[in-house]
């Protein structure tokens, strides 16, 4: 269902009003806490189904919904994407190993507002070569975001994402991108992780979307496997993403899903 509130630019973005931001910033906080309170549960021997059920408990209990159960058959209150899973790995029964890292990503539904984020975990101990995908990879989002400002342009966030990623000699996956959001899951605009300066749709105060960069140790190119949902890096390269749910301000972006607790970054 359409969001009836706010305008629309010419570009089918939808700009919401002020008071729009309190309830984005609500729905964002507690997808942030379920992400802080599952953060301790993340450890060898244990699978990625008891983090989802555990994630699935904890929306329920808050009085919220999940935005993923139900759609487009998705039966699952997050996604749990390891090593060489770029995004929409599926929550099952097989076993963390110890050095596996992974990204749990969450969206949940408050009085009708869509709060979307995720972010990245080690199972046990982290080699030094995850550990720097995963700073990259923050750094990343948090460069994308600081571009983020009325009368940039959505190719100046996906810029500063692309020359860093590859200044690092990693690379930046084309294939999947962020995406509108606010009383829907997806709306215009995609929010591509990579670009040129001054190029797409120009930002407008009261626009809300995610930015949400996945990041590869090889190359960038990705492929689902057959249940129509998990993307893996084609050359089996570790993969890792970050994302927050901004709006955009009168002189900047406001974040709403950051960490009650601190435990966005470093990897907790």
């Amino acid at each position: 269902m359409d969001d009836p509130r706010g305008r629309l630019t010419r570009d089918g973005i939808r700009i919401h009003e002020a008071a729009d931001f309190a309830g984005m910033d609500a729905a964002g906080r507690l997808a942030a806490e379920i992400l802080d309170a599952v953060a301790d549960l993340v450890e060898p021997g244990v699978t990625t189904e008891v983090l989802d059920a555990f994630i699935e408990e904890r929306v329920a209990a808050a009085g919220a919904r999940s935005a993923t159960i139900g759609y487009r058959g998705y039966q699952h209150a997050s996604c749990i994407s390891v090593n060489h899973v770029v995004c929409h790995g599926i929550p099952g029964p097989k076993l963390l190993k110890d050095g596996d890292i992974l990204n749990i990503d969450v969206t949940v539904i408050v009085d009708g507002w869509y709060g979307d984020t995720s972010r990245m975990y080690v199972a046990g101990g982290l080699s030094r070569k995850a550990a720097r995908l995963i700073e990259v990879t923050h750094d990343a989002l948090m460069l994308g975001i600081e571009a983020v400002r009325p009368g940039a342009t959505f190719g100046d966030i996906g810029h500063a994402i692309q020359a860093y990623v590859e200044a690092q000699r990693m690379s930046v996956v084309r294939d999947f991108c962020g995406h509108g959001l606010g009383r829907v899951f997806h709306a215009a605009p995609n929010v591509l992780h990579y670009g040129r300066p001054g190029t797409g749709a120009r930002l407008e105060e009261g626009m809300f979307f995610t930015i949400e960069p996945m990041v590869n140790l090889g190359r960038p190119e990705t492929k689902v496997l057959a249940d129509d949902w998990t993307a893996v890096t084609r050359d089996k390269s570790l993969s890792a993403q970050f994302e927050h749910s901004v709006g955009v301000t009168a002189d900047g972006a406001q974040i709403f899903t950051l960490s009650p607790a601190g435990r966005f970054f470093p990897t907790q």
